[in-house]
């Protein structure tokens, strides 16, 4: 009969566990030594080889023939254990067998001395599972238990075993094992089983097994059951990690705030018989997945998605809001503690969305922190107001209207008489943005046309706050643009987004017509704006000054034989 690959490949020796050295290489010492407890208890996550060690001590303090603290494996006790022939280890699966009256029984067996072995072994799985009066009849017997007893005790949820009973046992706790660890071994096996498991694939199938071991033999056992050449194709196949298109449509229907489509989506998905419990669990680890790309540098590790849908993911955590995004996860999980209590659960989940994209429909706190952030993201980035034109006056003969400086491209004020102006030493640098009417990177000769002057573009831009997001999603798609616009800024000034690059290869890219769509169509997915592109470029230079208007100003007024006073 075939044999599962994670009962075939079960640690044998302490060597063989993976991920738990700060476990194995203790208890081998102990048994090296001959300091032996009559009570251990092992607690972790789920397949992280707690029941494992707990067979593997049970055989070493029983060999007849032990090796640096590891059983031999040869010698019949050994033999006996592992076929189950040997009756003086005992397994107790206390979900089953939580009853008072279980662990009564199990006291007066650990009164007689071993038939076969040297200890009697009770090897107590999922412990917390005991009831108040079992752990009551379990406390005495752990407090003076017999010479030839050893009790190991085996929990997921150390938190629900009573303090007494901690206090009495020798406690080693199980980490989750690093999904490094997992993928060499799952290609030894691979190997070993005749079939070839490529190194991405393996670190995908490490990462869905969420540190258990276990776990992993279960999913590579699945991918072998339809490939011997598994990749990250056969993985995603397998898993069902593919057909999750509809977690991205739900989500950019809440970001777009349209209700209707996240509605048409989930009356699709029920008509498809899709559970809306399972729904809104894939929903709340799909804005989890957004939260961590959000607000780590790299989040690759972390989540057990193919390249493609973390490419995928990317895109839309930087065009999403951190708080919308823990406003989601803050609904979604409150969604899913109520359909556990009998809530109606496509009413919930149609109700959730509801508020997903309308949050002044939610009075919570995230809800409202989700309404601030966007109303000073709009603040920040007000539409320009073009100022009403003022009505021509008539300027007497020999008078002109002093200009005290308020920008470059602003003047106001009353008519003086001398006029005074900065000396030519002292003339401030202006400085001025280029920008024409549809796209200032041309092809071709390079001739551009203004739409607007360039003195109203400046007073205009301000910084684009999302700049390093766009610049993140471009390293994506192209390395060579990346390092173009290395050290660049950008800013917003009306219809269009003005860039700031120390390299003049930044725009000879945009020059081209490919990547010039590649940074709007980038712009406008952060944004949610479509933008004409320019160069913001500072004219300011020593080396090519220009004739400041005030100065020339100046001039004329001393043609016309008005007093000039240079400051």
């Amino acid at each position: 009969m075939y044999q599962v690959l994670y009962r075939k490949w079960r640690p044998k020796f302490f060597a063989d566990v993976i991920g738990q050295p700060q476990v194995t290489v203790t208890l081998c010492n102990e048994l090296k030594a001959g300091r032996l407890a009559h009570a251990y208890l092992f607690t972790g996550s789920r397949g992280t080889g707690k029941t494992t060690c707990a067979k593997i001590l049970a055989k070493a303090v029983n060999c007849l023939n032990p090796k640096d603290g590891n059983p031999c494996g040869e010698c019949e006790v050994c033999r006996g254990i592992d076929d189950g022939s040997v009756l003086d280890v005992v397994e107790i699966d206390a979900a089953s067998n939580n009853g008072v009256d279980s662990i009564r029984s199990l006291r007066e067996e650990a009164g007689f001395t071993p038939a076969f072995a040297k200890y009697r072994v009770y090897i107590v799985d999922e412990v917390h599972m005991l009831s108040t009066g079992a752990f009551n009849a379990l406390l005495k017997t752990l407090e003076e238990p017999p010479a030839h007893v050893i009790f190991i005790l085996a929990t997921t949820e150390v938190h629900k075993i009573p303090a007494t009973i901690l206090s009495r046992c020798q406690r080693f706790d199980f980490r989750r094992i690093p999904p490094e660890e997992i993928a060499q071994r799952l290609r030894y096996v691979s190997q070993q089983e005749g079939a070839e498991l490529e190194e991405e694939a393996a670190m995908l199938l490490a990462r869905l097994a969420d540190g258990a071991m276990r776990d992993a033999y279960s999913l590579l056992d699945q991918c072998l059951g339809r490939n011997t050449r598994i990749t990250t194709q056969v993985v995603t196949e397998a898993t069902g990690l593919v057909g999750r298109e509809h977690l991205f449509t739900l989500t950019q229907a809440a970001l777009e705030q349209n209700s209707a489509s996240a509605l048409e989506q989930i009356h699709l998905l029920y008509t498809q018989s899709k559970d809306m419990a399972r729904l809104c669990e894939e929903l709340s680890s799909h804005y989890r997945s957004m939260m961590l790309i959000k607000t780590m540098k790299d989040a690759r590790n972390l989540l057990a998605v193919s390249s493609e849908e973390y490419e995928k993911l990317t895109q839309q955590a930087l065009a999403t809001p951190l708080p919308v995004i823990l406003h989601g996860l803050e609904l979604l999980q409150s969604a899913l503690e109520k359909m556990s209590r009998g809530a109606d659960r496509r009413t919930e989940m149609e109700m959730t969305f509801l508020r997903l994209c309308s949050p002044e429909l939610d009075s919570s706190l995230d809800a409202l922190i989700r309404r601030v952030d966007a109303l000073e993201r709009q603040a920040a980035h007000p539409l320009p107001v073009t100022p009403a034109p003022a009505p021509l006056q008539s300027v007497p003969e020999k008078t002109v209207p002093a200009a005290p400086i308020e920008s470059t491209d602003s003047f106001s004020g009353a008519e003086a008489s001398p006029l005074s102006f900065p000396s030519r030493e002292s003339a401030p640098k202006t400085s001025s943005v280029s920008a024409p009417s549809s796209e200032v990177f041309p092809s071709g000769d390079g001739k551009r046309k203004k739409a607007s002057s360039a003195s109203d573009l400046a007073a205009n831009a301000v910084p684009l706050e999302q700049w390093p997001e766009i610049l993140q999603i471009l390293k994506e798609y192209s390395a060579a643009i990346s390092a173009a616009f290395h050290g660049s800024s950008a800013y917003v000034s009306g219809e269009y987004v003005l860039i700031d690059a120390p390299k003049e290869m930044a725009f000879e890219l945009l020059r081209k017509s490919s990547q010039r769509e590649k940074m709007r169509d980038v712009i406008q997915q952060v944004t949610g704006r479509v933008y004409k592109l320019g160069p913001y470029k500072k004219e300011a230079s020593p080396d090519s000054p220009q004739e400041d208007p005030l100065l020339a100003l100046a001039d004329k007024a001393r043609e016309l034989g008005i007093p000039v006073v240079e400051n």
